[in-house]
């Protein structure tokens, strides 16, 4: 395995608490020194990072790969591919393939699967229930056994409370958080976009703001009865924002995430009837957007996620109220964290950057998200300031349904390493 210096890059590792110009020496895999000489003729190769950030391998933890079952909107190869094109060296899948994630022959398909793309890691995230049905809790400590990391019902809510309760009494005997995709089901039936008033002006069925706000309300207080590890998906109102940052003053054991999406688009951009622009939990008003901002500002909200979500393009091109809800986001997330949080200053690099690395390495249990000595050696190297247009047709992934194609943004991944190996090199 080559040994690699990353020289004279400004090296941001918020799990140290590092910022400043140095060296990184890579070796056997893994961080071998910081701050080192550059003495080239330690390394086979030298990466010269001047002007570049050098930051922990970037952690997607809310990711739809599809395989298996759904192939033709995503595999697990071209997934983690354009995972890596996105500067993430790991990411977490959510469990709504066909079959669900519910037994230990499934995680142990999309370990074998990972290994045979060797791109990056992937963390499996197991069912909730069986068949994702909502009706009886999944075999949640054989998923354990096998690998995965946390449980969700993702796609889903989990409806019934005395499920919900027993899921996050049986997860925390394993010390895995539950991930609540929070929607009360009732309250979104027929819905296509946030219910407010350009849903009303366009005659489109409504997803009303209460529908995510009573479910995080109810999974808090459930979580907060029990102590268990609760964690919100996808967050998209201020009143659900507003719940966390009650719950967190409170004690309680709940982190949150937002997705680039949402702290970006807002409602409005359904008057142009394009179905990239329909996800659930839906594009909201701009004070829902300032809300989660305000969440990502204060550390209410502790996660940026993409929650991508590929759809094959015959599936997207049909009417709006029949299109599925979701768009792919390894891609663009980093660029739009810099050109929509970082350069207007609502965060600054560290604070940004912990909510890709760290903080879901945490909620996740997983080793990584740090350049620690001894770590694995997952590194993403992104150049800032580097102005480069969005266009799908370039895409690892295999589907190419995003709002934001032809969008000018600022910096993404330059170079990107997984266990010391380099897998991506961005060609501009």
């Amino acid at each position: 395995m080559p040994r690699i210096l990353i020289q004279n890059g400004r090296v941001i590792d918020p799990s140290q608490k590092i910022d400043r110009v140095m060296n990184l020496l890579v070796e056997d895999g893994k961080i071998a020194a910081l701050d080192v000489p550059a003495d080239k003729g330690r390394a086979d190769e030298v990466i010269d990072a001047v002007g570049k950030i050098v930051a922990p391998g970037l952690i997607d933890m809310h990711v739809h790969l599809r395989e298996p079952g759904r192939e033709e909107d995503e595999t697990i190869a071209t997934g983690t591919a354009a995972a890596l094109a996105g500067g993430f060296t790991s990411i977490a899948c959510v469990p709504n393939t066909d079959p669900p994630i519910d037994t230990q022959g499934t995680v142990a398909f999309i370990r074998g699967q990972t290994a045979r793309a060797d791109n990056a890691n992937v963390f499996v995230i197991g069912c909730v229930s069986q068949n994702r049905q909502g009706k009886e809790l999944a075999e949640i400590g054989q998923l354990v056994q096998a690998g995965a990391v946390a449980f969700s019902d993702d796609g889903a809510p989990v409806s019934d409370p005395e499920l919900m309760r027993r899921a996050l009494e049986y997860c925390l005997m394993f010390d895995k958080p539950v991930l609540s995709h929070a929607e009360i089901p009732e309250l979104t039936q027929g819905g296509v976009m946030h219910d407010g008033l350009t849903a009303l002006v366009l005659g489109l069925g409504g997803i009303p703001p209460a529908a995510e706000d009573v479910m995080t309300t109810r999974d808090i207080a459930l979580a907060e009865a029990i102590g268990g590890r609760l964690h919100m998906m996808h967050v998209s109102t201020g009143g659900s924002v507003d719940a966390v940052r009650r719950a967190k003053a409170r004690g309680v054991r709940v982190t949150a995430e937002v997705t680039p999406h949402h702290f970006t688009l807002t409602d409005e951009c359904l008057r142009t009837f394009d179905a990239n622009f329909k996800m659930n939990p839906p594009l909201r008003g701009q004070g829902h957007v300032t809300g989660c901002i305000d969440g990502l500002k204060d550390g209410t909200i502790d996660v940026i996620a993409t929650d991508h979500a590929p759809h094959a393009p015959e599936k997207k091109m049909q009417e709006l109220d029949r299109a599925p809800f979701g768009i792919v986001g390894l891609e663009t997330a980093l660029g739009l964290v810099i050109t929509r949080l970082i350069a207007p200053g609502h965060l600054d690099w560290s604070t940004a950057l912990a909510k890709m690395t760290i903080n879901p390495a945490r909620i996740l249990g997983i080793p990584k998200g740090t350049l620690a000595v001894g770590a694995d050696a997952d590194v993403t190297i992104i150049d800032p300031e580097v102005r480069w247009t969005v266009d799908p047709a370039r895409f690892r992934s295999k589907s190419r349904n995003t709002p934001f194609a032809g969008w000018q943004l600022q910096g993404r991944a330059d170079v990107v390493l997984v266990g010391g190996r380099v897998k991506f090199r961005w060609k501009g």
